[in-house]
């Protein structure tokens, strides 16, 4: 099996033309205002999952899989059952279970951050601490399995997915998509390896999100990109890096693209951020995002049609 995913997206048109649907990283939490969005917006007469190419990163490649292999409404349904205290198939969608506070972790990769000189020593930093903390404990095994759990296809779908990875070893982002030789299982499970390395063949991978959060940049040459981003466009990364949302729109842009961008309003917010992982907040933010994709819908549609 081959498991090194190519540096650059396939398929992309030489001539601006096409609908992309970029699925942004956000934790638990953002998984579900996604699901909540999407479902609102086809709810109200808008199919966003009918894109010509989707790119997911984090848990928006756990959404991207998603939309990918069940109704919406379905979906939708099964982020309002959940339970409060999940078991070990229905856990977090942004990574194993940390065995620290998610504020431990945040403080961690903060210092890397912040003594980093560049955004590729800051990739070649978390990796080599992943790289650290899965030889501790590789949690591989139990990961591709609540992975799995939750995708309702293994399969790769029929439209061009794009996930986003960061390679362990070297630091360097990458893309699996249906022709990396991974499955999708593992493609997701690698996106969404925030707290230790994900192992593919004799690779590691960890979240999509250390490249860029969104990663928009992928739907270079599409004619419209519709962006969902849990986390409002921020970045925990120096602005100089050019790593926000921001900065992705402008190149977008620059090459002939229209974009249209989606945040949590101001009365969810506090879903998000350091709250990201926590579970019992997955129905509010499914049901938040619902809202909004409601009341999007008809500026968004014509826009996308």
């Amino acid at each position: 099996m081959n498991s090194t995913p190519s540096s650059t997206p396939h398929l992309i048109p030489t001539e601006a033309s096409g609908r992309a649907l970029v699925l942004g990283g956000g934790g638990s939490t953002g998984n579900a205002w996604l699901i909540g969005v999407l479902a609102g917006l086809a709810e109200a007469g808008l199919d966003a999952t009918d894109a010509d190419l989707v790119i997911g990163t984090s848990a928006g490649s756990t959404a991207a899989a998603q939309i990918a292999g069940a109704a919406l409404p379905d979906l939708y349904a099964a982020v309002l059952d959940t339970p409060r205290h999940p078991n070990a198939s229905s856990g977090s969608v942004s990574g194993p279970a940390p065995a620290r506070p998610v504020s431990d972790h945040l403080e961690r990769t903060g210092r890397i951050i912040a003594s980093s000189k560049d955004a590729g020593d800051m990739r070649r930093r978390m990796g080599a601490l992943a790289m650290d903390l899965a030889s501790a404990y590789d949690a591989t095994a139990r990961w591709r399995e609540t992975v799995a759990a939750r995708l309702p296809a293994r399969e790769w779908p029929h439209h061009e997915l794009l996930i986003t990875v960061v390679d362990a070893h070297t630091g360097e982002p990458a893309v699996f998509d249906s022709s990396s030789g991974v499955d999708l299982v593992d493609a997701v499970a690698a996106s969404c390896a925030s707290g230790f390395a994900y192992g593919i063949g004799d690779r590691r991978y960890i979240d999509g999100g250390y490249r860029r959060n969104e990663n928009a940049d992928l739907a270079s040459g599409f004619a419209r990109v519709l962006v969902l981003s849990p986390f409002g466009g921020r970045t925990r990364m120096p602005l100089e890096w050019g790593m926000q949302l921001a900065a992705q729109v402008e190149e977008l842009q620059a090459g002939g693209s229209r974009v249209e961008t989606v945040f949590p309003d101001s009365g969810s917010e506090h879903m998000f951020g350091a709250n990201a992982m926590d579970f019992s907040l997955r129905p509010a933010a499914v049901r938040a995002g619902h809202r909004q994709g409601e009341m999007l819908a008809q500026q968004l549609t014509e826009f996308w049609r």
